[in-house]
């Protein structure tokens, strides 16, 4: 597939990293040449400087042939006009833009047509942190949670510690622990290693475990891994942005929120905008202020300004004063390697996260969701299958005998209103959603592959 990327940013450069190794043809549109030059030295992709919504540069990148193009520079506008010089002098065929202000975003249904303003898919990353953030805040404990099938089910991360009952016992045992609830262990990284889950396979402390379910049995789950903590109650959200309001907004209805925003302007904006939620004005590294709220009695403590380090710094003192668990918003991928576990609990990467709804777009057949994991490494997806026996891969076959490629597993399989986990004599019907983690993503154009019917299949 023929892709040209339009900002070579955080996001851009992420995504760009993780296309290039699946066989596409990969173009970066950027006006800084530095960082055209650090993309190009990493990877295989084609590099062209300019301002991304000029027709010339637009064609320069080869938009006249173009599969897709993929707008995530800084500016809304600039995405948008992209995507309409695209349309109208180059037909390409897919576009994509990432647009960040609410202004544009309450209008959608509105403003994005062909007639109109031609974007086929909007990405919003500041929507997709903050829903990303509040399933980590519904599952304390989890690493990452990710939903799919309208969250029927749910593939979710957590550490193995001593305490889970399953923590040095076989996978195998999990039935006999909770007889009425199946679940599958889709993956295990050991000491950053992947390894094959099997029946007899034993889980060890520090092992990272995806493990797939019902939606309504995420946590009973959870507990084979870790003693289950206590639902948050008392959350304290460093930092009045889009993120942090958004986040406020969804969760002032069941929990007591406070939030700390700097600038006194906005501050009054969210004290009239926000109905439960206490808002403080002032600054969330001061030790004074976190002391006077009762910082010690806060269950989690989330960062999501837009600095870097004034949220690494306000999460390492909301720690060291009482606050029982941190999350913060890092935007450079080293300093997510270099804080995780050591000193915040949680480094949450917005690239990540759009990324991984850019990912659900871009990927082909009857593909409509996927997640980034593991750094880009791995993934997840949910698959649709379409066809029927003669026209299909995997319809009416056993998952024993679909030949999926290396490391990829079938976790689970969504019929209707039903979650049912997946077994090797499980078979498979038109119209299942099916849920794979893929160790290696570079085998995604053969999962991609599998789920595509053509009426030449026999």
């Amino acid at each position: 597939m023929k892709i040209i990327i339009l900002g070579g940013g955080h996001v851009g450069g992420t995504l760009a990293e993780n296309l290039v190794n699946e066989d596409n043809d990969i173009t970066v549109i950027d006006r800084d040449p530095a960082v055209l030059s650090e993309l190009a030295s990493s990877h295989d992709i084609r590099t062209v400087e300019g301002d991304a919504s000029h027709p010339r540069v637009l064609r320069n990148a080869g938009c006249e042939d173009a599969d897709m193009i993929i707008a995530v520079t800084p500016s809304d506008e600039t995405n948008m006009l992209a995507c309409q010089i695209a349309y109208t002098l180059f037909r390409t065929p897919k576009r994509i833009a990432r647009i960040r202000s609410e202004e544009y975003i309450d209008f959608k249904d509105q403003l994005f047509h062909k007639d109109d303003m031609p974007v086929d898919h909007l990405i919003s990353p500041e929507q997709q942190v903050t829903l990303y953030i509040k399933r980590l805040v519904d599952y304390p404990g989890a690493l990452q949670v990710m939903e799919f099938a309208g969250g029927r089910a749910s593939l979710v991360a957590v550490k193995a510690y001593y305490g889970g009952r399953l923590v040095g016992h076989a996978i195998s045992s999990l039935k006999d622990h909770m007889p009425d609830i199946d679940t599958r262990v889709a993956a295990i990284f050991r000491k950053g290693q992947a390894i094959k889950p099997m029946g007899t396979t034993i889980i060890e402390a520090g092992d990272e475990v995806f493990f797939i379910t019902d939606t309504r049995h995420v946590r009973t789950v959870m507990e084979e891994m870790q003693r289950l903590e206590h639902q948050y109650r008392r959350i304290m959200i460093a930092g009045g942005g889009n993120i942090g309001a958004g986040l406020a907004r969804l969760l002032e209805s069941d929990h007591q929120i406070k939030l700390i925003e700097q600038n006194h302007a906005r501050a009054e904006k969210l004290n009239e905008s926000l109905r439960k939620t206490t808002i403080l004005q002032g600054d969330a590294s001061d030790k004074r202020l976190l002391i006077e709220e009762h910082i010690e009695d806060i269950d989690v403590f989330i960062a999501v300004t837009n600095d870097d380090e004034a949220n690494i710094m306000a999460a390492m003192l909301a720690k060291k004063l009482g606050a029982k668990k941190t999350m913060v918003l890092i935007q450079r991928q080293a300093y997510v390697d270099l804080v995780q576990d050591d000193i915040v609990d949680i480094a949450i990467s917005p690239q990540r996260a759009t990324v991984s709804a850019l990912l659900a777009l871009i990927r082909k057949g009857d593909i409509v969701n996927a997640y980034s994991l593991r750094k880009g490494a791995a993934e997840a997806i949910e698959a649709i299958a379409h066809g029927d026996e003669k026209t299909s891969k995997v319809i009416g076959k056993a998952i024993s005998e679909i030949k999926l490629p290396p490391g990829t597993t079938i976790g689970a399989i969504v019929r209707g209103n039903e979650v049912l986990i997946a077994h090797d004599d499980t078979i498979l019907h038109a119209d299942d959603h099916v849920i794979l983690f893929l160790v290696d993503k570079k085998y995604i154009r053969e999962v991609e592959r599998l789920f595509q019917p053509s009426a030449l299949f026999f």
